[in-house]
C-alpha cells in the first residue's frame, strides 16, 4: 500500500480540524470580549467567517505535504482511468 493511498481523506480531515480549531478560538475570543462580536445578530456569521479567514492560510502553510500527496493520488487515479479507457477503446477497435 503506497503512502498516498488515503491522502485525500487525510488532507480533508486535517483541513477540517484546522477549521474547527479556528472556529473554537474565534468563538472563545469573541465571547470573552477580545474580538468584537459583530453587529446585532451577526455574531454566528462573523465567527464563522473569521474562522474561515484564519484557517485558509494556516491550511495552505501547514498542509503542504498532505496537499502534494493528495495531488499525486488524484493524478494517479486519472492516469489509471485514462489507461483503462484507452484499453477499452482498443478492445472495441479490435472487435470491429
Amino acid at each position: 500500500m503506497s503512502s498516498t493511498s488515503h491522502a485525500t481523506l487525510r488532507y480533508t480531515t486535517l483541513r477540517l480540524g484546522i477549521f474547527l480549531g479556528c472556529l473554537v478560538l474565534a468563538a472563545v475570543l469573541a465571547y470573552t470580549g477580545v474580538l468584537p462580536e459583530g453587529i446585532g445578530r451577526s455574531n454566528p456569521l462573523w465567527i464563522l467567517l473569521l474562522a474561515l479567514v484564519l484557517s485558509a492560510p494556516l491550511s495552505y502553510i501547514l498542509l503542504r505535504r498532505q496537499r502534494d500527496a493528495m495531488a499525486e493520488q488524484i493524478a494517479g487515479g486519472v492516469d489509471r482511468a485514462k489507461a483503462k479507457l484507452s484499453a477499452n477503446r482498443s478492445m472495441e477497435d479490435d472487435a470491429a
